[in-house]
């Protein structure tokens, strides 16, 4: 896979059951980036470790005065320099091809994830958790992709050096190959602890992006009740803790490096003080302890891949592990469906509370607990917080149908819509059946006075569908994003549209023209609205109370006004001491009505007696 080939026409499955399966799943999936990076890599550092053994030589040819071989080792020379740029320029292109493919492939892999668990996936994992994972963690899993190969072969190349010259020179050769493998296990008792600091600083700076996730989107809010001060001050003390454990980790790692440095030198300290006896001795060439030497000091190049490995897999297995956590996420319904993939039309039944929107008709949903009625509205998307009993679409179970089905068939509109950024024309180019168009989705949800604000609002251009909507519709108010997000779902025209408090955030006038228009366009269609607003309840069919998680009373608006007192308290925001007063009320005039009825019925006995009399 190139870069010119993404994105992947398929990820794959990953292999979600831990961190270190992930990275290795991924590894597996790149073999072949993976072998021309280890090739590439391997041509670079052996040219780089060959340049000692040319240098031995000239050194010998010198002091033998032999200009033949002092020839022969420029050519060897120059043969390596073009090693190393060949091998360091492909390696390179080779190494970032790999990062960056591999950062796609799990980039890919949590953008499907998202759009398969849907609004489900923030319910089981913390928003600025899934911002972290689809950012800053996916370089870091790219990052040991990519340095594993390159650390493969600096490692061929550091055993492929010590048995080069321990049959070049085992007098000296023995020594580098015993304190070679010293040197590469050197920092293994330190990693555990920088591995813990690692944890540590990408939990904290975790909770500091998820804190700042919250805080942006909650931004208007918080200035309206004046907490951005309060807000400012739990960041701050959110992004020194990231600070003051990011300082913690760097000394660690700092000690590593530390160690790689003091290490080969000391090595390279005893192979000097070794050799120079040697040679004092005859048993060894000037040049062979400059060959010596040399290689000592080149090789302190592919151990430093011995401290990167370790920093990236100690960076990336925590991100790795959170990646896997994400994907393996499952949507409880059938991901798959057991039945054909077509649409089924019919009522829309959930057995769970008894709930039934009758197909082709407009139903209100009344629920006294909003995060209740949240719940229900999911479920009825086949998108359940936990298991349960399907919901029933013309009989037939939503998760028996393919996921690409059901969504066709039912599309949830959830009280707090997102506007993704870019044009209105963009932002209204949603799949759809074709029998409702943008102007008749926009006229229906009254947002003549949006596109007026938006035209006015754009410098570069008068008509407002190619006007620029900020990130989340953050420019628009809480009621023109609501109108614009309800447009959006009656353009989509599904077999079943369910709406979470659509109208919240409008006001009265505009709600009512909302109601009618959404109950014209989606005439013949199936709408349910989760609602307590008499103007919307009085457009609907027929509306059904639900009270804790069970449908306790179904008619109409004005009927169950008068006749369900749990419906009228929803509705009407009554209080229980105004709901015993009414009832006080009440009980005194039916009193007083058949006291007077008495009354009535006395005077006319009396009337008879007198008559009789």
């Amino acid at each position: 896979m190139q870069i010119q080939d993404l994105p992947y026409p398929d990820p794959g499955v990953p292999d979600a059951r831990s961190g270190p399966r992930f990275l290795w799943w991924l590894g597996r999936n790149q073999l072949g980036g993976q072998f021309k990076s280890l090739a590439w890599g391997l041509l670079h550092f052996v040219s780089v470790c060959t340049l000692p053994f040319c240098v031995g030589l000239a050194v010998q040819a010198v002091v033998d005065r032999s200009g033949s071989r002092l020839a022969l080792t420029g050519g060897l020379m120059a043969l390596c320099g073009a090693g190393i740029a060949v091998g360091d320029t492909f390696l390179h292109r080779a190494a970032v091809t790999n990062w960056i493919t591999a950062a796609a492939r799990v980039q890919q892999l949590l953008g499907r994830q998202a759009a398969h668990l849907g609004s489900a996936l923030t319910r089981r994992v913390a928003a600025g958790e899934v911002v972290a994972v689809s950012t800053g963690d996916v370089e870091k899993i790219g990052w040991f992709v990519e340095a594993l190969s390159r650390f493969l072969a600096a490692a061929l190349t550091v055993v492929v050096v010590c048995v080069g010259l321990f049959v070049y020179q085992p007098a000296l050769g023995v020594v580098v190959a015993v304190g070679m493998p010293l040197l590469a296990v050197s920092v293994l008792p330190l990693l555990p602890r920088a591995t813990r600091r690692a944890d540590v600083q990408r939990e904290k700076a975790g909770r500091a992006t998820e804190l700042a996730s919250d805080t942006v989107a909650g931004l208007r809010v918080l200035r309206g009740i004046g907490g951005e001060e309060l807000f400012l001050d739990r960041y701050r003390r959110a992004s020194q803790e990231v600070r003051h454990a990011a300082v913690r980790s760097a000394r660690m790692w700092s000690l590593i490096s530390a160690i790689q440095v003091l290490l080969p030198g000391l090595l390279l300290i005893v192979v000097v003080w070794h050799g120079v006896h040697l040679a004092r001795a005859g048993r060894i060439t000037v040049g062979e302890l400059v060959t010596v030497y040399s290689s000592v000091m080149v090789l302190s190049y592919p151990l430093r891949h011995f401290e990167e490995i370790a920093m990236a897999y100690s960076f990336s297995r925590p991100s790795a592990k959170r990646a896997a956590r994400v994907l393996s996420l499952e949507r409880v319904t059938d991901t798959v469906g057991s039945r054909a993939a077509e649409v089924p039309a019919g009522d829309l039944y959930d057995p769970a509370t008894g709930l039934l929107v009758p197909s082709g008709r407009f139903t209100a949903v009344v629920c006294g607990d909003p995060d209740a009625a949240g719940r229900l509205a999911e479920r009825l998307g086949g998108h359940p917080a936990e298991a349960s009993t399907s919901v029933l679409l013309n009989g037939v179970a939503l998760d028996e149908l393919p996921l690409a089905s059901a969504r066709t068939a039912v599309l949830v509109q959830d009280k707090d819509p997102v506007l993704l950024s870019g044009s209105l024309r963009e932002l209204l180019d949603v799949p759809s059946s074709g029998a409702v168009g943008p102007e008749e989705a926009l006229a229906a949800a009254q947002c003549g006075d949006v596109l007026v604000a938006l035209a006015q609002g754009s410098l570069d251009t008068d008509d407002p569908m190619d006007a620029r909507i900020t990130e989340r519709g953050r420019s628009l108010s809480g009621g023109q994003r609501q109108r614009l997000a309800l447009a959006r779902s009656l353009i989509t025209d599904p077999e079943v549209l369910v709406l979470d408090e659509p109208t919240s955030a409008v006001d009265s006038h505009t709600e009512a023209r909302i109601a009618d228009g959404v109950r014209k366009l989606r005439a013949g269609r199936t709408t349910a609205v989760f609602t307590s607003s008499p103007l919307l309840l009085d457009h609907a069919d027929r509306v059904v109370l639900v009270h804790e998680d069970e449908v306790v009373a179904v008619g109409t608006h004005r009927e169950l006004l008068r006749s369900e007192p749990r419906y009228r308290a929803v509705v009407t925001r009554e209080t229980e001491d105004e709901t015993a007063l009414r009832n006080a009320v009440a009980d005194e005039a039916a009193l007083r009505s058949t006291l007077d009825d008495h009354d009535v019925a006395l005077r006319g006995a009396l009337e008879e007696i007198e008559e009789t009399a």
